[in-house]
């Protein structure tokens, strides 16, 4: 769907837009300027109570913003290499580390951790770099009753647990995502499955429920007005009849129109429908459209059917036709009409090439033929005819109970 916005909704839009990223942008910049502040400020101080010279204070000053302020700056792992990388040589060159150097690392590590891509490849960044403390405790010790030696003990445990707990952020988010796409794609198949189903009972309302509907509205103000001397209650009674059957069709076409708009799909007016009567006009039809010969060979004694079973048996004929048609061209085809004392044999078969006709199996047309089957309590089968061409073949019951064959 395209959705046409007014100039002023769209400035609007795009000025959220930018200020939600500037917003993002600021917000790692006033953090870690405010860490290394911090980180200058301890510096100072500790330079100051330890009598250290200038040159070693600069130092101390310069280390302490490279181990804060580089996140507001950078991209994620180039900014958690740089402040990792200077925390490492301030211990070891200086024998110092400040508390808001603790703190920004930390906080590189987990964001490395939850929040770089690719992937897998920054988690690996993530620990490997969150390893370095615990091996600066190892190899370049620091006197532990030294703030320098208690905060690298620290971070050697904590820097770990920062990307660990970065990792696991990131699989939690992950997850909700794979959920909530799960879930929309199950809703979106159910509201398919929904909309199917409920142009199917559009379909088979318009066929047969309406279709009876309206037989008894044309009978029943067809007796009362052709009955002589009927007696004035029994034609009031008639035509009480008609006019609830015309009063149901109303309702009927409502109702079908409900179903169409929420199927999506077009309900065809009401109209009669059509039954083996009107066979020959259909296979009229498909001659002229395709050029080629369609017969209709009817055997033995034809009998009243229902009229369901007379419309799938018109409505598979149809959609048996529309296929050779559609895949082999230019074929002939017969339709074969058997009626036996309880099942109408009916067979579709063209002679073009099997294999290739067989091909459609799958599709949607032999599907609803093999639905209108089955919803009159018949069979269906399809499949390369054993004398060549594809062959479509339906048993539907001529009475009431289970279709034989």
């Amino acid at each position: 769907m395209i959705t046409v916005v007014g100039a002023d909704s769209w400035r609007r839009g795009r000025s959220d837009h930018q200020a939600y990223i500037s917003a993002e942008a600021i917000t790692p910049l006033l953090a870690f300027g405010a860490l290394g502040l911090l980180a200058v400020a301890e510096s100072i101080v500790r330079a100051s109570l330890t009598g250290a010279s200038g040159q070693r204070a600069l130092g101390l000053c310069a280390v302490a913003l490279a181990t804060t302020v580089p996140p507001a700056f950078v991209g994620r792992t180039a900014a958690a290499v740089i402040v990792v990388a200077a925390s490492v040589l301030s211990i070891v060159l200086f024998g110092a580390l400040t508390v808001a150097a603790v703190i920004a690392q930390l906080g590189v590590l987990y964001s490395l951790a939850r929040g770089a891509r690719p992937a897998t490849r920054a988690q690996l960044i993530a620990a490997g770099l969150s390893a370095a403390f615990l091996v600066v405790a190892l190899t370049h010790p620091v006197p532990s009753d030294s703030e320098a030696g208690v905060l690298t003990l620290l971070l050697a445990a904590l820097a770990p647990a920062a990307a660990f707990a970065g990792i696991a952020q990131r699989a939690r988010t992950e997850a909700s995502s794979h959920d909530a796409a799960r879930q929309a794609a199950a809703g979106d198949l159910l509201e398919h499955v929904a909309r199917g189903e409920r142009a199917r009972i559009a379909r088979e309302l318009h066929d047969v429920v309406a279709h009876h509907i309206s037989m008894i509205a044309v009978q029943a103000e067809t007796a009362r007005v052709s009955t002589p001397e009927m007696p004035r209650a029994g034609a009031q009674r008639l035509l009480a009849i008609g006019d609830t059957a015309r009063s149901a069709l109303t309702e009927m076409r409502r109702l079908l129109g409900v179903l169409r708009e929420d199927a999506g799909v077009d309900v065809p007016e009401l109209r009669p429908q059509p039954g083996l009567e009107q066979l020959n006009e259909l296979l009229d039809v498909a001659r002229d459209a395709s050029r080629s010969g369609a017969r209709l060979i009817v055997s033995g004694s034809p009998v009243a059917l229902d009229p369901g079973v007379e419309l799938a048996a018109y409505r598979i004929v149809q959609e048996g036709l529309t296929n050779a048609r559609r895949h082999a061209p230019g074929a002939g085809v017969d339709v074969e009409l058997h009626y036996g004392r309880r099942a109408l044999s009916l067979r579709i078969r063209d002679n073009g090439p099997g294999p290739l006709a067989d091909t459609v199996s799958g599709g949607h047309g032999l599907s609803g033929m093999r639905e209108r089957a089955a919803a009159v309590g018949g069979r269906l089968r399809t499949g390369p005819a054993t004398s060549g061409g594809f062959l479509v073949e339906a048993t539907l019951p001529t009475e009431t109970g289970e279709a034989s064959e």
